[in-house]
C-alpha cells in the first residue's frame, strides 16, 4: 500500500474538483495518507477525508494536534530543542517526507513551508505531485530539474523570498534542497 504525504499552503483552504478527484483516487487505491494538523490545506484535506469516512489517515503533530477532524491515529513528532515557529512545525513535515513513499503538495506559489516540503521530498529521491494554485494544475516532479521548471512558473520574487526564509529559519542541519534562486 502506498503512503502519501499530503500538505500545502495555509492559503489553499478550499478543495476544487481537480484536487478532490486526486484525493478520491487515493481513497479508491487504499493509500495511507500522512497529513499535518495545520489550518489551511491540511485542515481542508482532513475535512475531505473525514467527509468521505476514510480511515487510512495518520495525522502528524508536534506535541498536541491542532486539527484531527476524523479522529484518526496520530504520530507525535519531537521538535528540535529550542525550535520555535517555522522550524518547530517543520519537524513534523520532515518526518512525513521521510515516512512517505511520495507526496502531494497544494501550493500557492509563495508558501515557504510548502516549498520546503517539496524540496524535502525531491531531496530524498521521492516523487512529488504539486498542485500550483495560480495555474489550477498538477505538476509531476521527479527531480530537482523538474522543480526548477515548476519554480519558473512562479514569481521570481516570491520564490527567492521563500528560499531566503527557509534558509534563515531552519538550522544548517535542515534537510531542505538548496536550489539556485536564479532561473
Amino acid at each position: 500500500m502506498t503512503s502519501v504525504f499530503i500538505g500545502g499552503s495555509r492559503s489553499v483552504s478550499r478543495m476544487n474538483s481537480v484536487i478532490r478527484e486526486r484525493l478520491d483516487d487515493f481513497i479508491r487505491r487504499g493509500c495511507t495518507i500522512f497529513v499535518g494538523d495545520a489550518n489551511g490545506a491540511d485542515k481542508a484535506v482532513q475535512k475531505h477525508f473525514a467527509e468521505s469516512a476514510y480511515k487510512n489517515v495518520i495525522v502528524y503533530c508536534v506535541n498536541e494536534c491542532r486539527n484531527n477532524l476524523g479522529g484518526w491515529q496520530t504520530k507525535q513528532v519531537n521538535a528540535p530543542n529550542r525550535a520555535t515557529g517555522f522550524a518547530y512545525y517543520a519537524a513534523k513535515d520532515i518526518a512525513m517526507a521521510e515516512d512517505a513513499r511520495c507526496g502531494v503538495m497544494l501550493w500557492d506559489g509563495k508558501s515557504k513551508g510548502t516549498l520546503n516540503n517539496v524540496q524535502n521530498l525531491i531531496g530524498r529521491g521521492k516523487k512529488a505531485l504539486v498542485y500550483l494554485a495560480p495555474t489550477k494544475k498538477f505538476y509531476k516532479l521527479n527531480s530537482s530539474s523538474d522543480l526548477r521548471e515548476l519554480l519558473a512558473r512562479c514569481s521570481k520574487t516570491d520564490v527567492e523570498h521563500a528560499q531566503r526564509q527557509i534558509r534563515e529559519k531552519l538550522s544548517p542541519s535542515g534537510h531542505q534542497l538548496n536550489l539556485p534562486s536564479s532561473r
